[in-house]
């Protein structure tokens, strides 16, 4: 048998029933190489086999993302609705409306008093429990002075980023709603003797329970190490802020109802309609 050349190879191989080229191809780790191949070649040319498909094109280089574009990727998520972000961009922009028009009224923008606050719709347990409880919702959007404000903003702007990208639009507002109203009602609940309560801390609250519940549920696709990191991070940041709420003119029944909603009925509801994920580092986590 001449295969010293492929033109030879071929022209032997021409010559071979198709049983005897089905074997050779089958057992083509027994013989040279180059008899595999040609036999292989040879049921291709015949139709017997399909044609090998073309390898497809490597996959183009992603360029780098310079620090400048994902400034302005950052920024734009804390103003600009655009998908995936727009439930986190559009409340951002709603509250701190809301809060220049307070300012342009006459309202001070470090220490407005409590009857202005009660006039753009805080929470006053007085006036919600007696045919305002629109109040419950209104008070979110209202805070106590740029600093209430900017603290509340950057934390949405952060955890809401996060959640919105991996769990969709309406799921984000639809937990920071239900657990915002869910804080409101906790306060009115608690404070029999009255209060004037405002900003969305208690919402807030209400993500950091639907990230609990997202990392709990195992819908967040992480390896085991960095859920870990991330439970023992959300874990820090929710206990460092109720410890700092013991103090001072903070409402942190407010905190827990917003962060019992998200964790055990709003964020378990939502995650109930994420569709399930099975990948790689969960299987690996799982072993």
């Amino acid at each position: 048998m001449d295969i010293s050349t492929p033109e030879a190879a071929a022209a032997h191989f021409a010559e071979r029933p198709d049983a005897e080229l089905l074997y050779l191809a089958r057992h083509a780790s027994r013989y040279p190489p180059a008899v595999g191949a040609a036999a292989v070649a040879e049921l291709q040319r015949r139709g017997l086999v399909p044609e090998a498909p073309a390898p497809p094109p490597a996959p183009a280089e992603a360029p780098r993302e310079t620090w400048g574009q994902l400034l302005r990727q950052l920024v734009k998520g804390l103003f600009w609705p655009s998908p995936p972000y727009v439930a986190v961009p559009l409340l951002i922009d709603l509250t701190v409306l809301v809060w220049l028009l307070m300012v342009a009224s006459g309202v001070s923008p470090t220490d407005p008093a409590g009857r202005e606050l009660a006039a753009w719709g805080s929470n006053v347990s007085s006036l919600t429990l007696h045919g305002q409880p629109w109040r419950l919702l209104t008070s979110l959007f209202v805070h106590g002075g740029a600093t209430h404000l900017l603290l509340n903003m950057v934390s949405l702007w952060l955890l809401g980023l996060m959640l919105e990208q991996r769990v969709g639009t309406w799921r984000v507002l639809a937990v920071y709603l239900a657990s915002g109203l869910a804080a409101s009602m906790a306060t009115v609940w608690y404070h029999t003797a009255g209060i004037n309560s405002t900003g969305a801390s208690g919402a807030i609250f209400g993500l950091y329970g639907f990230m609990l519940a997202l990392l709990l549920s195992k819908k967040m696709v992480l390896d085991k190490f960095d859920r870990r990191a991330m439970l023992g991070l959300v874990v820090y940041l929710i206990l460092s802020n109720l410890i700092s709420g013991i103090t001072g003119n903070i409402d942190n029944i407010a905190h827990l109802g917003g962060l019992l909603m998200g964790l055990l009925v709003a964020g378990p509801a939502a995650v109930f309609t994420m569709p399930a994920e099975t990948q790689a580092s969960e299987t690996r986590e799982a072993s």
